[in-house]
Formats: C-alpha cells, structure tokens, sequence
C-alpha cells in the first residue's frame, strides 16, 4: 500500500494531500472553513452581549 508508487501519482503528487488517501487542498478548506466558523460561533457565546437598557 505505502510503497506503490501509483498511489502518489493518483492522489495528485504535489498537492496537500491527505496521507495517501487522495483528499486534496478541497478537504484542507473545508476542514478550515469549518473551525472558523466553530471558533467565531464560540467567541460570539463567550463575550456578552451588550444592551441599551433606559
């Protein structure tokens, strides 16, 4: 498995690919774009919400 060298070639050599499993750059930005959103979502529970009250 690990020493085909038609694994590399399939999985596109040069990109950032996941450990031999051909996920490319696509799953890294999903990956990514999903612990922003978890980490502003966080944020926005933690700081307290500011409200006009007269």
């Amino acid at each position: 498995m690990y020493n085909n060298p038609a694994v590399p070639a399939a999985a596109g050599a040069g990109s950032g690919t996941l450990a031999m499993t051909g996920a490319g750059e696509v799953f890294w930005v999903a990956l990514a774009a999903f612990a922003l959103l978890a980490l502003g979502l966080a944020i926005k529970r933690i700081i307290p919400v500011r409200t006009n009250k007269q």
